[in-house]
């Protein structure tokens, strides 16, 4: 959005590192990073925020193109459904995908996770080649799809290429629904080495990502290591379906949590998606390595994938952040709440991922999910303090909810009870994007996507 920055923002309540602060100015330097930060502050001279003001939540896995089938696989098939059967829908999708229907889709999506409370992504993409499993003219094009749509909608943006070899463990073929995500080690280092100069001029991170176990061999993962910088995220999807865990068993006679702690050098660098299933052994030892768990509770009911062991996994020490996959939610609220609630109902008690008696749940999860969201990134967000990116949610202060509370209730209200609706601004890096629930270019994003998922209907 071509708004630019302001000088400071005064905002009566904000949430800083070391709690709720009043009368707190919040300025912001020329690169979009928060400069300085002033309690007790006056006014004058300063933009005022409309209501508190807490960190922009990052978001650390997405798949943008499946917003495009959001809704379309919730028809029961003959047998028992399951993420498999979920699965060729998406290839389904994925076989009818022009590039410019991936901008337009994932435009609109970046925009609603930023009327949803996210101010940055984590975009795990591996849809990389035409419908013929062919590499484009410009074999980086559908990636620079994404960087052009996070750059139209404002939101920041790590971009993670995903490499992908197999269909299953021991180098199975792919399958044809698979053909447009293929790459060699070769071809996939050239691909990161070509979107270098683009992340930079557009500000984005630039990391890389395996599929799965079942979809990298241990040397090809080794080679595309050995080929990377030492620096910059590395995600991977593990442990997400119990037949999975059964089938690395089969293969390599260790559950498939343990094998990447074994074999891989996992570290604060690393982000093991879902690891849902997992041990008591493999729990403590994720929670020991530094690398965060980012967990897409919405998905992972959705898919019916199973519930990740958070309270044990945060009694070992463990960092966390959330994502929305599959993109049937776009919300903050709605994927803290359910991590929540699946603790809950797993365990038939109440508040479970509070750290402590008398604390806040809400105020603990966004807390988490905010710092284990920025290390999965590799961006400096998540928190208002100075050196930070100055990527800012104001909550609407009008709300009879949000006026109403003090100190961490703001934050239980807002996940528990309002939702998306609290959310009123959103700044990205100093910037606007997002002012009393609108986006300065919806109308004309809204067409594109319209466009994009009518011709999908079709076929």
């Amino acid at each position: 959005m071509n708004q630019s920055s302001p000088r400071s923002i005064f905002a009566e309540r904000a949430l800083l590192p070391e709690g709720w602060a009043v009368n707190v100015r919040i300025d912001i330097a020329a690169d979009g990073s928060i400069g300085a930060i002033a309690v007790d502050a006056a006014p004058e001279g300063s933009e005022i925020a409309a209501g508190p003001v807490i960190p922009a939540m990052p978001n650390l896995h997405s798949h943008a193109f499946q917003r495009a089938m959001a809704g379309l696989a919730e028809i029961a098939g003959s047998g028992e459904d399951s993420f498999w059967t979920w699965r060729e829908e998406m290839y389904r999708t994925v076989g009818l995908l022009s590039p410019e229907d991936v901008e337009a889709v994932a435009t609109r999506l970046y925009v609603d996770m930023m009327k949803g409370g996210y101010g940055a992504v984590a975009e795990f993409h591996y849809l990389h080649h035409d419908a013929s499993g062919s590499a484009h003219a410009d074999p980086s094009e559908m990636s620079r799809r994404i960087l052009a749509a996070a750059s139209t909608s404002g939101i920041g943006l790590t971009l993670l290429p995903v490499f992908y070899a197999h269909a299953n463990f021991g180098g199975a073929p792919p399958s044809p629904g698979q053909r447009r995500f293929v790459h060699d080690v070769d071809g996939f280092l050239a691909l990161i080495e070509a979107l270098r100069p683009a992340a930079s001029e557009t500000g984005a991170t630039l990391g890389c990502a395996f599929h799965s176990l079942r979809a990298a061999m241990p040397e090809e993962m080794r080679a595309i290591l050995g080929g990377l910088p030492a620096s910059g995220p590395i995600h991977i999807h593990v442990a997400e379906q119990q037949r999975e865990v059964d089938d690395c068993l089969a293969w390599s006679g260790r559950r498939p949590v343990a094998w990447l702690l074994d074999e891989m050098p996992v570290d604060h660098r690393w982000c093991a998606i879902h690891a849902t299933h997992m041990n008591d052994d493999e729990t403590r030892r994720l929670a020991a390595s530094g690398a965060v768990a980012g967990l897409c509770p919405v998905t992972e009911a959705n898919l019916g994938d199973g519930i990740f062991p958070a309270v044990a996994y945060q009694a070992a020490g463990g960092r966390f952040g959330i994502g929305s996959d599959s993109e049937v939610s776009t919300s903050v609220a709605e994927e803290l709440r359910l991590l929540e609630y699946g603790q809950r109902l797993r365990d038939q008690r109440r508040n479970r991922l509070a750290r402590g008696p008398g604390r806040s749940v809400g105020r603990d999860l966004f807390d988490a999910a905010c710092a284990g969201g920025a290390q999965a990134l590799g961006q400096k967000i998540g928190a208002i303090e100075p050196g930070r990116a100055a990527s800012l949610v104001v909550l609407d202060g009008a709300d009879a909810f949000i006026a109403a509370a003090t100190g961490d209730q703001v934050i239980d209200r807002f996940l528990f009870a309002l939702g998306d609706r609290a959310v009123r601004d959103v700044m990205v890096a100093g910037t606007w994007q997002i002012r009393n629930g609108r986006h300065e270019r919806d109308e004309e994003i809204d067409r594109a996507f319209a466009g994009a998922v009518r011709r999908l209907a079709q076929g």
